[in-house]
């Protein structure tokens, strides 16, 4: 009966032939599959008459997926830090001024390397890149356990792991999804910031039971592995460019690889220099290195071990900061749709005036046992935690066009080292005083200045790219 069908549905067709018009039958036959030219490392599987191909998994979305697991064994190190800060001073008597100095090294670093990291992918390969810095993470993590000064510290932790983040922050989702993607770009842009959150996820209450059962060398140990453990990946599945197994990226069309970028570095230092010549580009960059202060640098680093001041266990107090990681993503995604409809300027003047009152109550919620305020500050502060994200990078587009991408990167970068001055004051306060109070009260009156210089943000004053001031 099929067989019949398909003869009749032949002949119907050769009729339709017949009747076409003479104009139609002069058009230049499309060649078949079978005779059209194959693209270089690309197998297509034997068609077979009236059966519908299964389509293949694109590569697009391996290479999504090793990305995702790559940041996620690089967000390991992050988790670290102020798990350690109580364990080292009291093996070595360094100072929390001294520890807190080595991680503000590795978080300006990570700010500072940012922007070249596209240059660099640009120029050696992405997959070059990538293990290179994975190695040093996990080379700094490693070398920490034999470490006997304070010095070692921050040539392991600050530069070695510093220089190893930095190489896989933004700028590495970004070039994965600018080459490998065409649809889907926000989806998968999402899910890859989203990658970030998880590892803190996944590794903050690991590396805190680690610690409080078996001390801090194990989870640096644990910390160099999850690095190592995503270095084969990233070799073996991970390439530069659709083009290099002979693709098109996913959803577009099939484009050659361009040949290795030069001048990117010169272009990225130009950019900055082009920006700094004007008004919105210290507000902007100011006012993220506040939310860099009162996030990375303060909450990251120096929550857990003001919990343990108070004495809440560090697995519980670990746990909390876990929490943040979840609800940063939901406040992320909400934050992107309510820059869509409102002033981007008065979004972040709300949210930084939120922050710093928030920070304002956290000393007294303090206590050995988690309580249902604390709860609620948490939920809260995670909600706002990269909320600040969205509007920030609309703003760097409005004002500066095609450039925007740069100098948001450049942002990004004082968002690191408003980070990397709170994670060292913040231990120094906390030798003089002998706690954090004042700390919390500070960056509560930080962020009342930055909610300010979100709001001196002027409008761009017409379609150029930059509005000089």
């Amino acid at each position: 009966m099929l067989g019949d069908v398909t003869q009749t549905s032949e002949s119907s067709a050769r009729d339709g032939r017949r009747r076409t018009a003479p104009e139609t039958r002069s058009r230049p036959r499309v060649p078949e599959a079978r005779h059209r030219p194959r693209l270089p490392g690309v197998r297509r599987r034997p068609s077979t008459p009236g059966v519908r191909q299964r389509p293949r998994i694109h590569r697009a979305w391996i290479v999504a997926a090793v990305t995702f697991v790559t940041i996620i064994g690089g967000a390991a190190f992050n988790s670290l830090p102020g798990l350690l800060i109580d364990p080292l001073h009291t093996e070595f008597d360094w100072s929390r001024g001294e520890i807190g100095l080595a991680v503000s090294l590795d978080m300006a670093l990570y700010g500072l390397t940012a922007p070249f990291a596209a240059a660099l992918m640009d120029r050696f390969g992405i997959r070059r890149v990538v293990v290179v810095a994975l190695s040093a993470v996990a080379a700094g993590a490693l070398a920490s356990v034999w470490m006997t000064a304070a010095w070692q510290l921050m040539l392991y932790w600050g530069l070695l792991v510093g220089l190893g983040t930095g190489s896989m922050a933004m700028a590495f989702s970004a070039t994965v999804t600018n080459r490998w993607f065409v649809a889907r770009r926000g989806l998968v842009t999402g899910i890859l910031t989203a990658a970030g959150a998880s590892g803190q996820l996944v590794f903050l209450p690991l590396c805190a039971w680690i610690v409080d059962r078996h001390g801090w060398r194990p989870a640096s140990v644990t910390v160099a592995l999850a690095a190592l453990a995503v270095v084969p990946f990233v070799w073996f599945l991970m390439r530069d460019h659709p083009a290099d197994v002979g693709l098109a990226p996913y959803g577009g069309e099939y484009v050659d690889k361009p040949a290795p970028a030069r001048g990117a570095a010169r272009r990225t230092v130009r950019v900055l220099l082009d920006a700094a010549r004007t008004g919105p580009f210290w507000l902007l960059a100011g006012s993220f290195a506040i939310c860099g202060a009162s996030t990375n640098g303060l909450i990251r680093t120096h929550f857990v071990p003001s919990a343990h001041d108070h004495h809440m266990p560090i697995t519980a107090a670990a746990s909390l900061l876990a929490v943040i990681g979840v609800f940063d993503i939901i406040g992320t995604v909400f934050s992107g749709w309510l820059t869509d409809r409102f002033d981007a300027r008065r979004l972040l003047a709300v949210y930084y005036a939120l922050r710093g009152v928030s920070l304002l109550f956290l000393p007294i919620l303090m206590a050995p046992a988690v309580h249902p305020p604390m709860v609620f500050f948490i939920v809260f502060y995670g909600l706002d935690w990269v909320a600040t994200v969205p509007p920030t990078l609309a703003l760097c587009r409005e004002q500066y066009g095609e450039d925007s991408a740069v100098v948001f990167g450049w942002v990004l970068a004082s968002h690191q080292v408003g980070a990397a001055l709170v994670a060292f004051l913040g231990g120094v306060a906390r030798d003089r005083f002998g706690s954090y109070d004042v700390v919390w009260y500070a960056a509560g009156a930080l962020c009342a200045v930055a909610a300010l210089m979100a709001l001196m943000v002027r409008r761009a004053r017409g379609p150029r790219d930059v509005a000089v001031a």
